[in-house]
């Protein structure tokens, strides 16, 4: 016969106080993407700089959860960076 232990209590417990400490060190913002802030704004493969800010400086594009995109604009961001680099408008690598 085996004694039953507390451990799945001691584990909750533990994760309940680690999501507390990152509650607390991170506060929650709701990013907004900004091409859908600004209606007019277009993606375009020519404009390197927009471009720019959605790469590392390693040379990788930017997630959205870093960038904070929409999905559809993420999507269009990174089709356009690799269209910038196949052009040579970008580097693959830095």
């Amino acid at each position: 016969m085996r004694f039953k232990t507390k451990t799945k209590t001691k584990d909750k417990d533990k994760a309940k106080a680690i999501s507390k400490k990152r509650d607390m060190l991170l506060p929650m913002r709701k990013k907004s993407c900004r091409f859908c802030r600004d209606k007019a704004r277009v993606i375009d493969y020519k404009d390197i700089k927009t471009l720019e800010s959605f790469i590392k400086e390693r040379g990788k594009i930017v997630s959205s959860r870093y960038s904070g995109n929409c999905a559809r604009h993420q999507r269009r961001v990174a089709e356009e960076i690799k269209k910038a680099r196949f052009v040579s408008l970008l580097p693959y690598v830095r």
